[in-house]
């Protein structure tokens, strides 16, 4: 059985090698960006202090949108020119190699509840409409007290590509996702912090979740994180899991096993008893139907969240 699904994933090894190169000249990293001025630290969660942190990071993206249209990426600068709208709150913004950004939805001045979504692959500022959308319905879902912060703090892999079946790009972004939330609890102590990891962003949650003081880690369309259980990832947190009855990620083979030069696969699925999380309902969307407005899984994880347990858990795999 290993064997057979070791051939599976080497032929998926092939068929990206193939499909990568033909598609690299599209790729959203070689849109040129200039390199944004340093930042310091967020020392504290005033509406001021915030203010001032949003207006630095808006400044950025239409230098960014600027060079973008300067070099004719139009599609590029039509994005960054939504971004750039007075309305927007980052944290943090980078527009090379394919983006790096941290978007606040609400107002974290006052949020007592605060949750990071990490996306999986093919998440870039070309893509980030459907990552903003999942956002937004979450915070509206959470209300008031609550700020939703989309980190795409690194860059993913592409969904066809040789680094999606390893955790190479994972291994870089964990340091990244640790430092991010570590600044978000100082400057917001006492709050209540959750991890949303998506798909391949499960996998950075993972690396990166070892003495975190965060009170949730949710996966959701997980292909595994490459640990065989929850005692794995040396968390605190309780770590919860969920997949839709559609999702198309409950085909991947669960196996993980060296190449010469590489790790490939993620191991135990994570909605299994073997793994220990606790599973939540995820209802009956696919894959990029995690969040989406009146799903059973986004009202599962707003309610993880707030501190509610989920209507009831669901163990199907």
């Amino acid at each position: 059985m290993v064997s057979r699904l070791r051939r599976t994933l080497l032929a998926a090894l092939v068929t990206a090698s193939v499909v990568v190169p033909i598609c690299g000249a599209a790729r959203s990293a070689a849109v040129v960006a200039p390199v944004p001025a340093p930042l310091a630290p967020v020392r504290g969660a005033t509406p001021a202090v915030l203010a001032e942190r949003y207006a630095a990071n808006r400044d950025a993206i239409r230098a960014a949108e600027r060079m973008a249209a300067a070099h004719g990426h139009r599609g590029r600068a039509t994005v960054l020119r939504a971004l750039g709208d007075p309305s927007r709150q980052f944290l943090s913004f980078d527009g090379r190699d394919g983006g790096r950004t941290a978007e606040v939805f609400g107002d974290l001045s006052r949020a007592e509840l605060i949750a990071v979504l990490v996306p999986g692959s093919d998440t870039n500022l070309d893509t980030y409409e459907r990552f903003q959308a999942g956002a937004v319905a979450l915070e509206r879902q959470l209300g008031g007290r609550a700020a939703v912060i989309a980190w795409l703090g690194y860059e993913t892999p592409g969904t066809v590509s040789l680094q999606t079946m390893t955790p190479t790009r994972a291994d870089a972004a964990a340091p990244r996702l640790r430092r991010f939330v570590r600044e978000l609890g100082a400057f917001k102590p006492g709050s209540r912090i959750s991890l949303l990891c998506h798909s391949y962003g499960s996998v950075v949650c993972a690396r990166a979740a070892s003495g975190l003081e965060i009170a949730d880690i949710v996966l959701y369309g997980s292909p595994g994180v490459g640990d065989d259980d929850v005692a794995g990832l040396r968390t605190r947190a309780t770590v919860w899991a969920g997949r839709g009855a559609a999702d198309w990620i409950a085909d991947v083979p669960h196996v993980r096993f060296r190449l010469p030069d590489a790790t490939v696969g993620f191991g135990v699925d994570p909605v299994s008893p073997e793994f220990g999380a606790r599973v939540f309902p995820a209802g009956d969307g696919g894959h990029s139907d995690y969040l989406k407005p009146g799903s059973v899984s986004l009202d599962s994880v707003a309610r993880i969240v707030s501190g509610q347990l989920p209507p009831a858990e669901d163990r199907r795999a």
